[in-house]
């Protein structure tokens, strides 16, 4: 969420409404010297101040907890320990009475051809360049955002998306608004289609869609979902269950397969937002180390 999710992302989205605001000032007597122009740069510049600011809040946060934080990868050796792997200091094995997974998801990209021409939401908040043309890949609220938010800032944006309507799993009525005031403002929205190939074109990038159409972009995204992030963690060798998505499954305390081992926010694959996993925390800390332990019961 701090780093390339909610808070990016409203930073981002708040500077797009400038746009419209500029637009808008003219009809109450406002002159403005000239067309508003983007500074991308500063704007990229803003975001990174803010997310360092937010990140030493936490890291003061857990100093004063006395958390004591390991830089590396780890994998579950068995259900009390953990191997970190860091560049610097080597392996190293720690052992604790609890272990949580709270490693969260990842975008998911599918195999096709030019796969590796295209970005997902994670490399969007800091492109080297501004896109002047963006073709957005699925009809999510994270492929909706993205290509309203850059489309206010400046840019020529087209979401491209295989089924029949945007935001599959809302409410019918707010499909069909949300959709409507997308191309009022300007988001081409192309349904019942999807991608075959992409191709580079120099810097730039030509998106061949099913039925022969093509598409001309600076930047390709694929916002066509996230998974959970659980590659290498050794879930398997130790018996933690997961779903066919990798999701790893869990009881009403987030208690996995392996007792002592507990899991908790998007990478058990539930709902992806960071005020449930923040509820999740609270309701784990309550049932493992509460005044009355074992009372907290997952709700959402």
């Amino acid at each position: 969420c701090v780093n390339v999710g909610c808070i990016p992302k409203k930073l981002y989205s708040y500077a797009a409404h400038y746009a419209e605001a500029f637009e808008e000032s003219r009809g109450f007597g406002w002159q403005l010297p000239g067309a508003p122009v983007l500074d991308w740069e500063a704007l990229k510049s803003a975001r990174a101040k803010e997310i360092s600011r937010l990140n030493g809040i936490y890291e003061g946060l857990m100093t004063g907890a006395k958390v004591e934080r390991l830089s590396g990868h780890g994998r579950l050796v068995d259900a009390h320990t953990v191997e970190v792997a860091a560049p610097a200091a080597g392996t190293m094995r720690h052992t604790a009475r609890h272990i949580l997974i709270a490693t969260g998801g990842k975008p998911f990209v599918p195999d096709f051809p030019g796969r590796e021409l295209v970005v997902t939401s994670d490399d969007m908040f800091d492109l080297p360049v501004f896109p002047r043309r963006l073709v957005v890949v699925g009809g999510g609220y994270i492929g909706c955002e993205m290509a309203s938010i850059f489309h206010g800032l400046g840019a020529e944006v087209s979401l491209v998306y295989r089924g029949e309507q945007i935001l599959r799993g809302f409410d019918d009525e707010v499909r069909e608004f949300t959709a409507a005031q997308m191309r009022q403002h300007g988001v081409e929205i192309r349904l019942n289609t999807d991608i075959e190939r992409v191709e580079a074109q120099g810097s730039a990038r030509r998106v061949h869609l099913k039925g022969g159409t093509t598409l001309d972009a600076d930047v390709v995204l694929y916002a066509t979902g996230r998974v959970p992030n659980v590659e290498g963690l050794g879930l398997s060798a130790l018996g933690v269950r997961t779903d066919w998505n990798g999701a790893i499954e869990v009881d009403d305390h987030f208690a996995t397969s392996v007792p002592g081992v507990y899991a908790l926010g998007d990478v058990v694959g539930r709902l992806e937002l960071t005020p449930v996993a923040l509820a999740e925390g609270m309701a784990l800390v309550d049932h493992l180390f509460g005044p009355a332990p074992g009372e907290a019961r997952r709700s959402v």
